[in-house]
């Protein structure tokens, strides 16, 4: 297989046409499966709010390697479709320009720029900053070490609707090949934020096709991970120690159910809303939580973004209030 690759490494971000490598930019590491034309086969890599690597192996990276070998020798000549826009570099971005001369640029920053420039003419909107949603937002989990193949569905999903069975092999999501976990979350990100977008798969060798029906709020996914929006995402200054069971018992919580008592010490933000010593915090937009108090700060930073406005749900003195904060 190596004499049939030539190998190229690219350790710097700027110089780098970014209409053409298009990726996640929050990585460290992506492979492109690509030929002399440019035209891209696909893409390795990925990974979760889990760890780096857990979406990656190297019996993962052979098989990928293996299924773009079979591409390219149905179209060793096959030329990419013209692209809609003109070469792009890093350094083309206003936010970079700003920066010391020569300064070294990460990949991570390529995000930042884009969304400084988003703002800056207005058209940013916090629903952007849900990128490369997981395969799993539509219920699919793919092996890892034979990237296009399907190892879970999850029950009612968007993907058991249209049809998609374990041991399915993948093959196209949105328009685009998609047999790597990369390529799927390549395919997604420029899936529809509401609709419908194609899937097609094959069965026992079989072609089959089908509509994955995409509800408000799928692209959802951690991105607490991503160094690209840490300024972005919220701290919620509430701090305490969790109630014990007996506790929760008597004001009719289950065990598990959050409830903590801010301690005496409160922040001037949370104070600002309204937050006392000794409230008890059991929720927030009334949902209910079973978690700790520390998993409760990471819920919020995981689900909301800075400048979204939350209902802080509180009992005090025995009567539960409803306090709204705007996260910071």
């Amino acid at each position: 297989m190596a004499d049939k690759f030539i190998r190229v490494r690219l350790v710097r971000i700027q110089g780098v046409d970014l209409s053409l490598f298009d990726f996640d930019f929050d990585l460290t590491w992506v492979v492109f499966f690509m030929n002399a034309n440019e035209k891209v086969y696909g893409r390795y890599g990925g990974r979760d709010a889990r760890s780096a690597e857990s979406r990656q192996s190297l019996a993962g990276l052979n098989y990928a390697m293996e299924l773009a070998l079979k591409t390219h020798e149905r179209d060793a000549e096959a030329k990419p479709a013209a692209r809609s826009s003109k070469p792009l570099f890093v350094d083309d971005y206003p936010a970079a320009k700003r920066r010391i001369h020569n300064d070294c640029i990460h990949c991570h920053q390529v995000w930042e720029f884009r969304r400084d420039e988003l703002k800056s003419t207005g058209q940013w909107s916090n629903d952007k900053v849900w990128i490369y949603p997981l395969p799993e937002n539509v219920g699919i989990t793919l092996e890892v070490d034979r990237t296009d193949c399907v190892k879970a569905v999850k029950p009612g999903s968007a993907a058991e609707k249209a049809g998609l069975k374990v041991g399915d092999a993948l093959r196209r999501l949105n328009g685009m090949s998609a047999v790597t976990f990369l390529d799927a979350q390549y395919a997604l990100h420029y899936a529809p934020a509401r609709g419908q977008t194609a899937i097609a798969w094959e069965r026992n060798g079989k072609p089959m096709t089908g509509t994955l029906d995409l509800a408000e709020g799928w692209r959802k996914t951690n991105i607490t991970w991503r160094p690209s929006v840490l300024d972005i995402l919220p701290s919620l200054s509430l701090y305490g120690e969790d109630l014990s069971a007996k506790e929760k018992q008597a004001l009719a919580l289950s065990e598990k159910h959050l409830a903590f008592r801010q301690d005496k010490t409160v922040h001037r933000d949370a104070k600002a809303a309204g937050v006392e010593p000794g409230d008890i915090i059991v929720g927030v937009d009334n949902l209910s939580l079973d978690m700790t108090m520390l998993e409760f700060l990471g819920y919020v930073r995981k689900n909301y973004l800075v400048g979204d406005q939350i209902t802080l749900n509180v009992l005090r003195g025995g009567k539960k209030l409803d306090l709204p904060i705007t996260l910071k």
